[in-house]
């Protein structure tokens, strides 16, 4: 799985951000604070709304998170509206309300605006890193070892099918130039782990060999999307694939997963003695965190992502005496940074582009028909290329490795700022991902039973 990276880092980094503060008055200062604070409460609200209707109506509440992100987002009231989602200060109903309450200045707006949202964007992007650990410590690192072979099958099934299918389509049945064409088939490739393996956990199904089957699928197919993202970034840029970068991205990789998951095992029993010797307060959590963010720092140096390590973090520790009250304690800080990412991935996007009545938008809409039978059934064959003895669900396989999510989003923006792809082309890819991101839990639902109720039924 790919995501934003760290672009308080990358795209806004210190030489912006300190003459913003310096040219801004005290109200402006104090307004920045009272940004985030107001952004994380609208995000709250639509989390917890959201996910408690999801919930009644027997449907995951993360699809309850996506859509009250919609509602608050760009698509619709504006509360949370972000730059890379079509949006500026004048857009945003918080700065509108800061202006009013605060004293901000109109020429302070813009500044507190870009900070306010590259702070929620960080925010998010922990978030995710949380979930990725969570799902980690959640994972038996063994009984994933036992499916790997599946994994990598429905993996590279569910890499090769979109991809192929979406390109060639592209190019023979609508006239795409092939620049553009292998980008949108680059963008059917991504699968958004994040959003999945939370509906198997809410299914129960997390640890049943079909969730074990998905979540190793997902982190190959992770690996596979960094590889691919390189490559097409790389063409788009400079029409050239550079050979020695793609190698490294391959080498780098496996040398990552196998060596932190080897010396791993040699850490775990030092980590437990410094765990039973200190006497403060978080005294497991904390260096938990620390290890799991050091990871994740280490897959980021690497050209990696660091929801890669965050999630070796967590099947390391897993393996520890520690591991069922470390889950219990990480699982109140999911329940404070997961719902921002959810729900800032969703406001993010502008379902504008939705709109048949638009004539812009009817060719995007055209291709986008196309690319969703594509990213669907590309997606789900992968599940069929599962084979063995045992009864598996093997459209349920399938069914969850279809959601692009902030993946998709992550392809469509490189696309969008390379200019490599029309505009029409650009819509189609953003209608697809939020359409695969939006169908894939309820779908998840329909496929997956509760473990509980499929022993009621057997009886």
């Amino acid at each position: 799985m790919l995501t934003n990276s760290l672009t308080w880092v990358t795209s806004f980094t210190s030489s912006q951000i300190i003459p913003l503060l310096a040219t801004a008055t005290e109200s402006d200062s104090a307004a920045i604070m009272a940004g985030v604070l107001i952004s994380l409460i609208v995000i709250y609200l639509a989390s917890i709304i959201g996910a408690e209707i999801c919930a009644r109506l027997n449907m995951p509440p993360v699809l309850g998170q996506l859509l009250g992100g919609l509602v608050v987002g760009i698509s619709a009231f504006h509360l949370l509206v972000f730059p890379e989602g079509g949006g500026d200060s004048s857009s945003s109903l918080i700065i509108n309300f800061l202006i009013a309450t605060t004293g901000l200045s109109l020429d302070g707006a813009a500044a507190t605006f870009q900070i306010n949202s590259e702070v929620i964007s960080v925010l998010a992007e922990i978030g995710v890193v949380i979930l990725l650990f969570e799902i980690g410590l959640e994972s038996d690192l063994k009984e994933l070892l036992k499916v790997g072979s599946y994994s990598a099958i429905v993996a590279f099934v569910g890499v090769a099918a979109p991809f192929f299918g979406g390109t060639l389509g592209l190019v023979y049945l609508f006239g795409v130039p092939t620049v553009p064409a292998i980008f949108a088939g680059a963008t059917l490739t991504a699968t958004s782990i994040g959003i999945t393996a939370k509906v198997l956990a809410e299914l129960q199904y997390l640890n049943r060999k079909e969730g074990r089957i998905i979540i190793g699928a997902a982190v190959l197919d992770d690996v596979l999307g960094i590889i691919i993202l390189a490559v097409v970034a790389s063409l788009a840029k400079t029409g050239e694939v550079e050979l020695t970068n793609v190698l490294y991205l391959i080498i780098s990789a496996v040398v990552f997963l196998v060596g932190a998951v080897l010396l791993g095992r040699l850490f775990n029993p030092y980590f437990v003695k410094i765990v039973d010797e200190l006497r403060t307060r978080g005294q497991l959590l904390i260096p938990a965190l620390i290890f799991a963010f050091v990871l994740s720092y280490i897959a980021t140096a690497i050209k990696l992502e660091a929801i890669l390590g965050a999630f070796t973090a967590g099947l390391v520790l897993a393996e520890t005496q520690k591991c069922r009250a470390l889950k219990n304690q990480v699982i109140p800080i999911a329940d404070i940074l997961v719902p921002i990412f959810f729900v800032v991935v969703s406001a993010k996007t502008n379902i504008g582009v939705l709109n048949p009545f638009v004539p812009e938008n009817r060719e995007g809409l055209i291709i986008a028909a196309f690319l969703i039978v594509v990213a669907i059934v590309g997606k789900v064959i992968s599940g069929f290329a599962v084979f063995d003895r045992e009864e598996t669900n093997r459209l349920a396989i399938g069914v969850g490795m279809i959601p692009r999510g902030e993946v998709g989003l992550v392809f469509a923006g490189i696309g969008s700022t390379t200019g490599v792809l029309s505009g029409s082309l650009d819509a189609a890819i953003i209608v697809m991902v939020i359409l695969t991101t939006f169908l894939a839990p309820p779908l998840l639902s329909f496929v997956f039973q509760k473990p509980e109720q499929v022993a009621v039924e057997s009886k």
